[in-house]
């Protein structure tokens, strides 16, 4: 809104002129969201406080600790992340471009899946909430429109088509089974993120990782001249969605001041099925689909540990790790949670910064 208002006046006000620049209005972005965040924050987490008086259910099956250190901790946080995303991105974003609006729908809608599966189990107090294929359906049924929408924007020459990093020239033409690929990337990313919240500050702090750096390949891939100079694939307006991941690193920095150990509130499913869907619909929208994998390696390994000790169980009756996800494994282990939060911190910037250079690894 604000960029339509203060554009129209910049032929009266010079000054106004900077508002056609995605850099500021990235950086406007960012701070708007912070704010809304850290404006709200303390009232929405008394407010949830006195609607969850015994907090989040904890998985009985779970670390034994988190009955005594996370008892009685709210859930749905994630709503603060998204009020501060979706009234920064309204206010900074230019609203006649159909990107925005799919990034802003898939992670509203992924976020109300997410909210209906936490107000479950916060009533019923237990931790079983929506069941999971009912959950997939939803979800694959949002991304699926998601990559319809996003093929009809894009350019034609990319439509249906898989680029790969490092190889400049490389498309791999999938046809409509791209649009099966590019949801299961959306639906995939969502769940990542989901099977990574379960200790305090470990999910959020990756996800704003992961969205600083495809907020500079969303605005190197939008313009012409830097997707010339990297030799990357041009995908016209995909710049603006770096205001949209502005808006997420303020309102993820927002909430990490409250989800900081010991975490004054979780995100739940609301913020963690939406935060992994927007990465994964900027992925997409940008051509970056396998990048993701390697930028969000982190969220991979914590979703291939659960499916590598399903399948084990399942087959030989053992199991890989002491707990899935792999987070537990190392809390079964003796490592304190800190350490572990860290460590996966920084194994997530390690491996952004791997996704970032095959920008120019062509």
């Amino acid at each position: 809104m604000l960029y339509h208002l203060l554009f129209s006046l910049s032929d009266q006000f010079s000054i106004f002129n900077v508002i056609q620049y995605q850099t500021f209005r990235t950086g406007g972005a960012i701070m708007t969201a912070l704010a809304v965040s850290l404006l709200f924050g303390p009232a929405f987490i008394r407010w949830l406080k006195s609607k969850q008086a015994e907090g989040q259910p904890i998985r009985a099956e779970g670390p034994q600790s988190h009955v005594l250190t996370k008892q009685g901790t709210p859930t749905m946080g994630g709503f603060l992340i998204l009020l501060g995303v979706s009234l920064a991105t309204l206010l900074w974003a230019d609203l006649s471009n159909e990107y925005v609006w799919v990034i802003l729908l898939v992670t509203l809608g992924f976020g109300a899946i997410g909210f209906v599966d936490d107000f479950r189990k916060v009533t019923q107090r237990s931790t079983d909430g929506l069941s999971g294929r009912f959950k997939l359906a939803l979800q694959f049924a949002i991304a699926i429109g998601a990559v319809l929408w996003m093929m009809g924007v894009g350019p034609e020459a990319l439509q249906g088509r898989l680029a790969f990093p490092v190889f400049k020239d490389l498309l791999l033409d999938l046809g409509w089974f791209y649009l099966a690929f590019g949801a299961f990337v959306i639906v995939g990313a969502s769940n990542s993120v989901n099977l990574t919240d379960g200790l305090d500050g470990l999910a959020i702090v990756p996800v704003m990782v992961a969205t600083c750096s495809f907020g500079l390949i969303a605005y190197l891939v939008g313009s012409s001249f830097f997707a010339e100079y990297l030799q990357v694939h041009y995908v016209p307006d995909t710049g603006e969605l770096a205001i949209f991941c502005g808006a997420l690193l303020g309102a993820g920095l927002g909430f990490l001041w409250f989800n900081a150990p010991p975490a004054m509130v979780f995100m739940g499913d609301t913020g963690s099925l939406s935060l992994g869907g927007a990465l994964g619909v900027i992925a997409v929208a940008t051509k970056h689909e396998i990048v993701l994998a390697i930028i969000g390696g982190l969220f991979v390994l914590e979703a291939v540990s659960v499916i590598v000790q399903v399948t084990s169980f399942k087959l030989t009756g053992k199991r890989i790790f002491k707990m899935a996800p792999i987070h537990h494994h190392y809390e079964q282990l003796g490592w304190a949670e800190s350490t572990i939060v860290i460590r996966f911190w920084i194994i997530a910037v390690v491996l952004a910064l791997i996704g970032l250079s095959t920008l120019k690894l062509r």
